[in-house]
C-alpha cells in the first residue's frame, strides 16, 4: 500500500499539471455525465498538431540539428547578456509566424543546450522565464499568431489591420519590458568548452525519436479540453457568464484564462459578448499571468522541468512575478487609455 502511495505521489510531482486537470475533469465528470460529446470537445486538430511538432523536434534533436545551431551561435555570440536577448527575440519575432507554441517547443530545448554548453546553468529559469513572455507577446502582432486570436479574428471579422493597432500599444510596452529585465542579465564573457565532433547515433534512432515526445503534455491538452467543455454544459456556469461578462470583457478574458487558458476563455467569452475588441485585448493581456493562463506556458514548464526537475519550483516563483507584474502594468494601460 506504502509502495502505491508513494508511486502516485511522485507521479504527482513529476506530472503536477496533467494531475491537477485530471482531478479537475473527473471532478466536472459529475455535473455532466460522460458521453460522445466528450470526444467533440477535444480540438483534434491541436493535438495532432501537437504531436506533428514534437515528433520533428525530436527528430531534429536526434540528428544533432540543435547541436550544431547552437555551435554556429555561439561562435557569433560574444557575452551571456547578448545570448539570451537573441534567444529571447528570436521566439518573439518566430511567435508572430508559427505560434507561440511552436516557437517554445522549438526555442527552448535549444536554449537549454545552449546554456548548458557555455556552462550557465544558472540563466536557465530567467532566459526560459522571458522567452516565454517574449512568445505569448509575439503571437499578438498578428492574428495568425496564436489559436486563440486565430478564433477571434475568424468569429469577429475584424479588418486584419485593425487587429494589430488594437494591440499594438501592449505589445510596444511588453517589449521596453523585455528589455529592461535583460539588464538584470550578467554581461560575461562567454567561454567555449571544446567540442566533441557532432556524430549522429542512427541505432535505436526511431524509437528514441517516439520515446522523447511528451505524451502527457498530448493528454493535459485534452483533459482540458474536456474540462472546458463540461463547463460550458453546466447551467450555473452559463447563467454567469451571462448576467456578468458583458460589459466587463476585459476583466473576465483576464480572470478565466488565469483558470482555463487563452484558448479556451476566447472561446467562451466571445459565445456570450459581441465586444471582440475588449475580448481580443482580455484574451491576450490574459495569456501572462498564471502557468496555465496560456497553453504555451504550459509547454516551456514541461519542457524545463524535464531537464532540470529541481528547477521547477524556483521557476514557477520566477515566472509568476514577472508575469504578474507585466499583466498588472498592461491592465493599468488599458484603464488609463479607455
Amino acid at each position: 500500500m506504502n509502495n502505491l502511495t508513494d508511486g502516485f505521489l511522485n507521479f504527482f510531482k513529476k506530472e503536477t499539471i496533467f494531475s491537477i486537470s485530471l482531478i479537475l475533469a473527473i471532478v466536472s465528470c459529475f455535473f455532466v455525465l460522460p458521453s460522445i460529446d466528450y470526444l467533440r470537445y477535444i480540438n483534434w486538430e491541436t493535438i495532432l498538431l501537437l504531436f506533428l511538432i514534437m515528433l520533428i523536434v525530436e527528430i531534429l534533436k536526434n540528428l544533432s540539428v540543435f547541436e550544431i545551431l547552437v555551435r554556429k551561435l555561439l561562435d557569433k555570440v560574444k557575452n551571456t547578456r547578448g545570448l539570451v536577448l537573441f534567444l529571447v527575440f528570436t521566439c518573439f519575432f518566430s511567435s508572430i509566424f508559427i505560434t507561440n507554441d511552436v516557437s517554445l517547443i522549438i526555442f527552448v530545448p535549444f536554449t537549454i543546450l545552449a546554456l548548458k554548453k557555455v556552462d550557465r546553468i544558472d540563466l536557465i529559469i530567467f532566459a526560459v522565464s522571458l522567452e516565454t513572455i517574449a512568445a505569448n507577446v509575439g503571437c499578438m502582432v498578428l492574428p495568425i499568431g496564436a489559436p486563440h486570436n486565430i478564433v477571434l479574428y475568424t468569429v469577429s471579422h475584424i479588418p486584419f489591420q485593425s487587429f494589430f493597432i488594437l494591440l499594438l500599444p501592449y505589445i510596444i510596452v511588453s517589449v521596453i519590458f523585455l528589455i529592461i529585465l535583460s539588464f538584470f542579465i550578467p554581461s560575461d564573457e562567454i567561454h567555449l568548452p571544446r567540442m566533441r565532433k557532432v556524430e549522429i547515433e542512427w541505432e535505436g534512432f526511431l524509437k528514441r525519436v517516439f520515446l522523447g515526445i511528451d505524451y502527457y503534455l498530448l493528454l493535459t491538452f485534452m483533459v482540458l479540453f474536456v474540462l472546458i467543455g463540461n463547463l460550458q454544459s453546466i447551467p450555473f456556469f452559463n447563467f454567469f457568464f451571462k448576467q456578468w461578462i458583458i460589459g466587463n470583457e476585459v476583466i473576465f478574458g483576464i480572470l478565466s484564462s488565469q483558470v482555463i487558458s487563452n484558448v479556451p476563455a476566447a472561446i467562451l467569452l466571445s459565445g456570450f459578448s459581441t465586444n471582440y475588441e475588449a475580448i481580443i485585448v482580455g484574451i491576450n493581456i490574459g495569456g501572462l499571468g498564471t502557468l496555465i493562463a496560456s497553453m504555451a506556458n504550459l509547454i516551456s514548464y514541461k519542457i524545463l522541468a524535464r531537464e532540470f526537475n529541481d528547477f521547477k519550483i524556483r521557476y514557477l516563483i520566477v515566472f509568476t512575478v514577472l508575469n504578474v507584474v507585466l499583466l498588472l502594468i498592461l491592465l493599468a494601460l488599458y484603464i488609463l487609455t479607455n
